[in-house]
């Protein structure tokens, strides 16, 4: 719907922008999206990966659209080497084209698809841990420049989304992303202390009513579990009248 020009999706797409316009444009993107899920880890490592029109009952204009980025096989050898290498078991599919999960979000944010881009995965267990322990692996990836998305939302609870915005719903939305704001950017927080937190996140408020299935939530793990600290900066959206929030950390350089 945002690239289609739902009004509901405005904040959505001038966030994007904006995230885009304030990191410095990458060499290579890689992808944890929240419509792929697998019994491993699994990485796209085809050259010039297709497009899965992964969704239903939308206009045909949304089954015409085109991002042509290439792959980048070495990336997703790289991915695959140092999630084994902590004793995470990895693999690669040369087949898999790319979801909506990252076409919708790098359509806005680089809409001429000259940044090879790679995907990876969630593991059909949802295990907020795994996830976490993916994303401290990693932390090793020895590549300049990469921008890493964790592309899922803050927000998913599909029936809300299609049912009166009453008071009800919204403190239940707002209970959660303020708590899930505090829990990564907190900077009085320990990192042992965020990582719980997240490890532990159906204890927040109103959970499960804004998670019914975490499956948007958990590549917020995986991203932590990189940067391993708070979050630099935090951007708020209200897309489809629910508040949502994006976090962006900038890697550290070296010395």
């Amino acid at each position: 719907m945002p690239l289609l020009g739902d009004p509901d999706h405005n904040e959505m797409v001038e966030t994007l922008k904006e995230i885009a316009a304030e990191v410095d444009k990458p060499s290579a993107i890689l992808v944890i999206s929240a419509h792929w899920e697998a019994r491993l880890p699994t990485v796209t490592s085809g050259i010039n990966p297709g497009i899965i029109y992964d969704y239903g009952g939308f206009p045909k204009e949304a089954y015409e659209i085109q991002y042509q980025a290439s792959g980048e096989p070495l990336l997703a050898n790289s991915v695959v080497k140092v999630l084994k290498e902590n004793g995470i078991d990895a693999v690669q599919d040369e087949q898999r084209g790319f979801d909506h999960g990252l076409f919708v979000p790098l359509k806005i944010m680089y809409p001429e698809a000259e940044i090879p881009c790679v995907q990876l995965s969630l593991v059909h267990s949802l295990d907020p841990d795994l996830h976490i322990q993916m994303g401290k692996a990693l932390q090793s990836l020895n590549w300049d420049n990469l921008l890493v998305i964790g592309s899922g939302f803050s927000f998913h609870n599909m029936r809300a989304f299609f049912t009166p915005n009453s008071l009800e719903a919204r403190t239940n939305n707002l209970a959660f992303d303020v708590w899930l704001g505090e829990t990564v950017s907190d900077e009085a927080l320990s990192e042992q202390a965020r990582e719980e937190r997240l490890a532990h996140w159906e204890s927040a408020p109103a959970a499960r009513y804004c998670h019914p299935r975490e499956e948007h939530l958990i590549p917020l793990h995986v991203c932590y579990g990189m940067a391993t600290k708070p979050s630099d900066k935090v951007f708020k959206a209200e897309i489809m009248k629910r508040q949502s929030s994006m976090f962006l950390w900038e890697r550290q350089q070296e010395q």
